[in-house]
């Protein structure tokens, strides 16, 4: 039979239409298939963290936490279950996104009024700790020859607030999620374990409340960490300690703009001049929605806006449950091969530069 229905470029228009329509069938299945992808990854992050959340305040795992416990169980998932690959899209959000949502929503943890105001003496040890941390932590990864970055990501989880520090530096380092997983898990255990020396050692202290406290501050790695230890020494221990601690959450800002200075001058050094462009470090804008949060709790909420302590707890529970997501996302990274590969030396130096820094806040106090 004739074709009668005309042509477009020498092709039949309905052999024409067929492939326009299948070709936008096609289209909107892809997009069906690829949120599809997104929602079922960020369900299984949030299953995940929810599991980790009640796993957290089980007696024994209390001291360890909810965000240690998410990391470990995506750990065993990827060992066991391989990477689920069909809903990457979901899992990466949480890794990246969600992960800096976090971040800024970690700035009303820091009240800038009441370092600022009271806890100055105490900021100049804080920056000690910091520096000692990371240089020890360097140069000891230098003579082990360790892993450099995981070194680097430990050094600052260790002097400034463990998991929270090594996810907000980690893209300016532009460390791999990998890394970043170990290193928050790392800390996490670490710092669970020294917490709860210092509370076994504190009887036998010549500390008073206050002194111990102080001691904790400048010294242990998280805030949880800090809580757990400083808990003993009474309200006013337990708030000098918050207090020391509070201080070297402020410096990661200092610090953060620091390492972007010498990342992009890193690169920029190992770039022709054309591709200097090109080797920029990518600026970390949540660090500014960090500071604004923690101006906006600092000064805005209990003076001008007053909300409930439940609200205020369960922002802390929605941060903390956020940035388990994002751990989870980036423990499904974690191959066991490499952390007995590269992760043995950086955690022999983190547990050396740990009981160093202990010292050295001893001294300080």
């Amino acid at each position: 039979m004739k074709n009668t229905g005309g042509t477009i470029g020498g092709t039949p228009i309905t052999a024409t239409l067929e492939t326009t329509l299948g070709t936008t069938l096609e289209t909107k299945r892809g997009k069906q298939s690829g949120w599809l992808r997104w929602c079922g990854g960020l369900a299984f992050t949030f299953i995940i963290a929810l599991i980790s959340y009640y796993l957290g305040k089980l007696p024994g795992l209390d001291h360890v936490g909810a965000l240690a416990c998410a990391i470990l169980i995506a750990v065993i998932y990827r060992q066991f279950a391989g990477y689920p690959e069909a809903l990457r899209p979901g899992i990466q959000f949480a890794s990246k996104k969600l992960l800096r949502f976090a971040i800024i929503l970690f700035g009303l943890k820091l009240n800038m009024d009441v370092v600022l105001h009271q806890g100055l003496g105490l900021l100049a040890r804080d920056v000690v700790t910091i520096l000692f941390a990371i240089g020890a932590t360097l140069l000891l990864a230098k003579w082990l020859k360790a892993d450099m970055s995981l070194s680097l990501l430990l050094g600052i989880g260790t002097g400034v607030c463990g998991a929270a520090a090594i996810a907000a530096v980690s893209p300016i380092v532009k460390a791999k999620e990998e890394d970043t997983a170990i290193g928050a898990g790392l800390i996490a255990l670490v710092g669970t374990l020294f917490a709860i020396a210092y509370t076994v050692v504190r009887p036998f202290l010549p500390f008073t409340p206050v002194e111990y406290g102080t001691w904790a501050g400048i010294s242990l790695h998280e805030i949880a960490h800090v809580a757990l230890a400083g808990a003993p020494a009474g309200t006013d221990g337990l708030a000098i300690a918050l207090l020391a601690k509070l201080g070297r959450v402020f410096l990661l800002v200092p610090l953060s703009f620091v390492l972007l200075f010498w990342m992009n001058r890193k690169n920029n050094k190992k770039q022709i001049p054309s591709a200097n462009a090109a080797s920029k470090i990518e600026f970390p804008w949540f660090l500014i929605g960090f500071i604004l949060m923690s101006l906006f709790g600092s000064y805005v909420l209990g003076q001008a806006i007053t909300l409930p302590e439940a609200i205020m707890n369960d922002i802390s529970v929605v941060t903390s449950f956020l940035l388990s997501m994002a751990m989870i996302g980036l423990g499904l990274n974690v191959s066991l091969k490499d952390v007995r590969s590269k992760a043995m030396r950086p955690l022999l130096i983190m547990v050396i530069v740990s009981v160093l820094l202990s010292g050295l806040a001893y001294l300080m106090v």
